[in-house]
């Protein structure tokens, strides 16, 4: 893999000392991946009929969230390292990782919700439309990941395994170097590309405000809970004794919260459907 596009020797400026200076092909991506994120998002706002300035000026307090909610997921699952060495917690290595992708998911929510409430936006509305924006940015996001090494794969003899050369990928997250490893960024990549089709055909067909986001968020937790069998990196954390990753313990929880909420938006919309046909007092 290309972990970095390229570095600049160490030069002076103005009679300071610059450099070396190196872009990271994972930062790369992820800017392009927040960039289509939001030309997608701003897109399905007028195609809903939302304001579509301010649901980019959203989806930027949402990824700002974001980032902080992966990066302090990180520091939790990974607590009894972080514990020992407190000076790593606001270390150029965590800036540089992308975290935990639950804890962002998690942090974004509250923040969306304060957002679209200030701004008297439809909460449901709004979220559906920002959903596909957001698998397509992870769909992009998952080939940094790639480039740079973390969230790899276990060891595996598959045809299709993949094979980190560039020892500067394991000083960086620790990747295994020179040896076959299933592509778990790439599992997670095509997942959300297929889930993103999907949600961009269902944003047409949905019965009620909200039926895209939440079917994000089961496709989502189901996909991830099946490719954290193949995943291979130490820093996601286990519970219950190690039957399951912290993220799969995430991904049941939401697919559970996904199971109450849809009969329940179901029935208000029918219900708010009826009231609005039949208005008290008709005769």
């Amino acid at each position: 893999m290309y972990p970095r596009l390229f570095t600049l020797n160490a030069f002076e400026l103005f009679g300071h000392r610059l450099g070396p200076l190196t872009l990271h092909t994972y930062g790369v991506l992820l800017a392009v991946a927040f960039l289509a994120g939001l030309m997608v998002a701003a897109r399905q706002a007028k195609k809903a009929g939302l304001d579509a300035n301010r649901l980019t000026d959203m989806a930027v307090y949402v990824l700002i969230a974001g980032l902080v909610g992966a990066k302090a997921m990180l520091v939790i699952v990974e607590w009894p390292y972080y514990s020992k060495h407190p000076g790593e917690i606001l270390s150029w290595a965590i800036l540089q990782s992308g975290g935990v992708f639950y804890g962002g998911l998690l942090a974004a929510f509250p923040v969306a919700w304060w957002y679209a409430r200030r701004h008297q936006l439809d909460g449901w509305q709004t979220a559906d439309a920002l959903a596909p924006g957001v698998a397509i940015g992870q769909a992009i996001g998952r080939l940094g990941c790639l480039a740079a090494g973390c969230c790899f794969g276990r060891p595996t003899k598959v045809a299709w395994a993949i094979t980190f050369r560039d020892v500067y990928v394991s000083r960086q997250t620790g990747t295994p170097v020179d040896v076959p490893l299933h592509p778990t960024q790439v599992y997670e990549s095509l997942a959300a590309f297929a889930i993103f089709g999907f949600l961009l055909w269902l944003s047409s067909r949905r019965r009620f405000p909200g039926q895209v986001v939440l079917v994000y968020v089961a496709l989502y937790s189901a996909a991830r809970f099946v490719i954290e069998f193949f995943r291979g990196d130490p820093a996601r954390g286990t519970v219950f004794n190690g039957a399951l990753s912290t993220s799969q313990f995430v991904a049941i929880l939401l697919l559970l919260g996904v199971a109450a909420l849809v009969p329940y938006r179901l029935r208000k919309h029918r219900a708010g459907g009826a009231a609005i046909s039949n208005p008290a007092g008709a005769a």
